[in-house]
């Protein structure tokens, strides 16, 4: 019995395997259950029977990609954190890494740009949630002068973005610095220059109640109860002084 699972599982990968680089190389159309079956080693009906059809093939390329890449993002966070690399610094560097991994796979990257399919991948979840520790990092600073849930939307839609548009043109004429300066934007709208620590002076109020949020969770003399209550009265200060400033 064992033997047998092994051997699914090792015709599962090869299946993938094989699937991800024609959708690398070839782009979506390549991706058919005969050119991927024959490539593969295995039969037509297999593929139908792991996957259920190609939509299915599709899901799990995409799933087993994106996972490998959450891994390497992984590693890079917990690297940034030991060795205590400036939390915008590392914003940048995790914004240069799903840059770069667009661009690299170009046919993947529109296939996680459908709502329906990002929604549902787990790999993809585990992606955003590590744009939001890094982001958690600068609001721990003092630095973010707008939530960390409205950071996260901004960095996720403008990198979308300019992946987007930059693989809507021919490869000869792709031009990097167009996510470079889309990144410089956005950090000109969700990061201050002033640290809002005890030891800083006083400055910008939404900067202040975000660090004040992102600690929260760390108040230990405060009740469950109280630091919900806390964190609900944080909350509205951003919204509100947020939107306040962007009603100006």
């Amino acid at each position: 019995m064992t033997d047998q699972i092994d051997t699914r599982s090792s015709t599962r990968e090869r299946i993938i395997e094989v699937a991800a680089l024609l959708l690398r190389d070839q782009g979506q159309a390549a991706v058919t259950t005969r050119g991927v079956a024959e490539r593969a080693g295995v039969q037509a009906p297999t593929i139908y029977r792991l996957f259920g059809d190609k939509d299915g093939l599709l899901d799990a390329v995409a799933e087993q990609v994106m996972t490998d890449f959450a891994s390497t993002k992984t590693q890079a966070v917990a690297s940034a954190v030991s060795e205590n690399v400036d939390p915008v610094a590392d914003l940048r560097s995790g914004w240069n890494m799903t840059i770069e991994f667009g661009i690299a796979n170009p046919a993947l990257f529109v296939l996680l740009s459908d709502p329906a399919r990002g929604q549902q991948s787990a790999a993809a979840k585990a992606g955003t949630q590590l744009l939001a520790d890094r982001v958690h990092r600068v609001a721990l600073q003092g630095q973010l002068r707008v939530s960390e849930e409205r950071a996260v939307e901004l960095i996720h839609a403008a990198g979308t973005g300019a992946v987007l548009v930059t693989l809507a043109k021919p490869l000869t004429e792709r031009d990097r610095s167009l996510a470079d300066t889309m990144f410089d934007a956005v950090l000109e709208q969700i990061v201050t220059q002033q640290t809002a620590s005890p030891e800083a002076p006083a400055g910008d109020m939404i900067s202040h109640a975000v660090a004040l949020r992102a600690h929260a969770g760390q108040a230990s003399t405060l009740t469950p109860g109280e630091q919900s209550l806390l964190t609900e009265w944080l909350d509205r200060i951003v919204e509100g002084e947020y939107g306040a400033a962007t009603a100006s």
